[in-house]
């Protein structure tokens, strides 16, 4: 595998912005994930909130906007910011640029698993062994 190569993996986008991807751990490892996107300008990676896994952000190329509990701030190439498990680790980014955005994503991995997003109102679970669901969230829930 190469981060720089322009090659792009056939699967649905779960970014929720036109992301593509490239998972650099073929089939997911038991413990370790790591995936290399690239955002074209105009698309985006929706704000989420990992409840089990931890996740880092290592920029290849370009200047995505990051959006964290603490607000919004554009990141730079060579940049790397950590995101712990729960609500404190929130994150999505976007590219407002005029350029593709390339960076790499790799996080523990754990089962079962809770991810929340909290603009979309949804939650969503899976586990190691299959189970999979998306539950919408109720106003005052």
């Amino acid at each position: 595998m190469n981060v720089w190569a322009n090659e792009w993996d056939d699967v649905e986008d779960w970014s929720g912005g036109g992301a593509r991807s490239r998972r650099l751990v073929p089939g997911g490892g038991p413990f370790l994930g790591a995936t290399v996107y690239e955002l074209e300008p105009g698309t985006w990676v929706i704000y989420h909130v990992h409840h089990g896994s931890e996740e880092l952000v290592l920029v290849l190329d370009g200047e995505p906007t990051l959006r964290t509990p603490e607000g919004e701030r554009r990141l730079q190439r060579g940049d790397v910011v950590a995101f712990p498990p729960g609500p404190a680790g929130g994150h999505g980014l976007r590219n407002d640029t005029d350029a593709p955005v390339r960076y790499l994503m790799a996080g523990t991995r754990v089962s079962p698993e809770v991810v929340e997003y909290p603009d979309l109102k949804q939650v969503t679970g899976q586990s190691r062994h299959g189970i999979f669901f998306i539950h919408d969230v109720e106003e005052g829930a």
